[in-house]
């Protein structure tokens, strides 16, 4: 994921890590499927490719939270497993 802007920085503490760290995994997962939800709703309407982006990071965040999980695999390294027409 590319570096957040430095408004979403304060001293070493990006803000989505602060808010990872004050919720437990469960309340993360929620809060990152929200927003996907948000993102892609408006997409159209506002923001198009930046609202998809957007919605990309958070989707990425959630799925590194199945990495967290001692009894969960990691998730798959997408360059390693191309999907095929």
């Amino acid at each position: 994921m590319k570096p957040n802007a430095p408004h979403y920085t304060q001293g070493r503490v990006e803000c989505i890590e602060a808010i990872r760290s004050a919720l437990t995994l469960e309340e993360f997962r929620g809060y990152c499927k929200g927003n996907v939800l948000k993102y892609v709703w408006r997409e159209r309407h506002k923001g198009q490719l930046e609202s998809l982006l957007k919605a990309r990071d958070y989707l990425n965040w959630l799925i590194e939270t199945y990495g967290l999980e001692s009894d969960c695999p990691p998730p798959p390294n997408c360059d390693a497993n191309p999907v095929h027409d």
